[in-house]
Parts: structure tokens; sequence; C-alpha cells
């Protein structure tokens, strides 16, 4: 029952679609028209600006972490129990009943989740595989789901329980399917030049 309860709670705070609310508000504007289209943090900033985006960016985060928190803290859980409160969250935000179900990428909440389970420790890592895989590949998505291997070798290397790369291993594949269309394009190399 407990396990259940967080995990609601997780989907309706991470369905909460705080950059287009934020995009509204703060730029008049809906922030699908942006970019990709997609109703999250950078679409928040190229629609309303750097401090419309950043408050995004925390937002988007923190929702995803605070119920994981909460489980760890005031419901005491760990192992196998958290992994379904930890992508409940993602799945709130990939499929926003707020947006007909047709959510964001869930890119910044999977930093939240990550920050609730393993502090700096995972948040750190994939952003540096990001940073490194973005200098070399053009194609976000790619630079996304690739960037996911780097984080299990870590882990595997640091001797992490089953569950963690279980949750991993679910946050990935959620992340395939909403990166699916940017997917269908190979990924591009930079050049030594740095051309495309």
């Amino acid at each position: 029952m407990t396990v259940l309860l967080f995990s609601l709670l997780g989907f309706a705070l991470g369905s909460l679609p705080f950059s287009v609310w934020l995009g509204r508000i703060g730029a008049r504007d809906d922030i699908r028209r942006h970019g990709d289209g997609n109703p999250g943090a950078a679409n928040a900033w190229r629609a309303g600006g750097w401090r419309i985006g950043l408050l995004a960016l925390v937002l988007d985060v923190t929702k995803a972490a605070l119920p994981v928190a909460l489980a760890r803290t005031l419901g005491d859980m760990w192992g196998w129990a958290l992994l379904p409160v930890a992508i409940a969250p993602l799945l709130g935000h990939a499929f926003s009943p707020w947006l007909g179900f047709r959510g964001g990428k869930a890119v910044s909440s999977t930093f939240g989740v990550w920050s609730a389970l393993t502090y700096w420790v995972v948040p750190t890592v994939l952003g540096l595989s990001l940073a490194l895989l973005r200098t070399v590949q053009v194609v976000d998505a790619w630079t996304v789901v690739l960037s996911f291997p780097v984080v299990a070798l870590f882990l595997l290397l640091g001797g992490t329980e089953p569950w963690i790369l279980a949750t991993l291993g679910a946050n990935w594949a959620l992340l395939v399917w909403t990166h699916r269309r940017d997917l269908r394009s190979p990924p591009r190399w930079r050049s030594r030049k740095g051309s495309a």
C-alpha cells in the first residue's frame, strides 16, 4: 500500500506541466510552438528567456525528486520497493493527463529522480557523459540514449545493487520511447574539424 501511495504521488507530481504553465504566464506563449515542440524546460527557455527556462528546469527536477525523497525518508523505503516510485514521476511527466497524456521527454525529471536516489553520483556521471557525447555527436536524442550505458558501466564497476540497475534500465527504456521519433535518424558524428 505504501509503494502504491508514493507511486501515485510521484505520478501526480510528475504530471504537473510547469514549463507549459510558466510559458503561458511569463511569456504569454505556448512553448510547444517552439523548438521541437516538447513541453519541457528547453522550450520554456526558448519562449520566455533564461529566467523562465531556469525556473522550469528547477521545478521539473524538484517535482521528480520530491516523491522519491519522501518515500526514502517518511516511508523508510529502499530497494526494489523504490523502483515503481522512482519511475512514476517520469511516467507522469511523459504522459501528463494535464496535456492529454502527451507530455515531455523526461530528461530533466530523470536528473531529479536520480538526485533523490543517489544524491550527486548518477546526476554527475550522467551530466558528464551527456556533455562528452555532445562534443562528438550532434543528434540530441542519441546523446541522451547513448549516455545511459556509460552510467550503467559506472554503476556496475562500483558494485551497485541490482534494483538500481533495473531502475536505470526502466528509465532508459522510457527515454528511448519519448525520443523515438528523433531516434529514427542515425547518430551523426562530428568530424575532426567540428562539422557534422
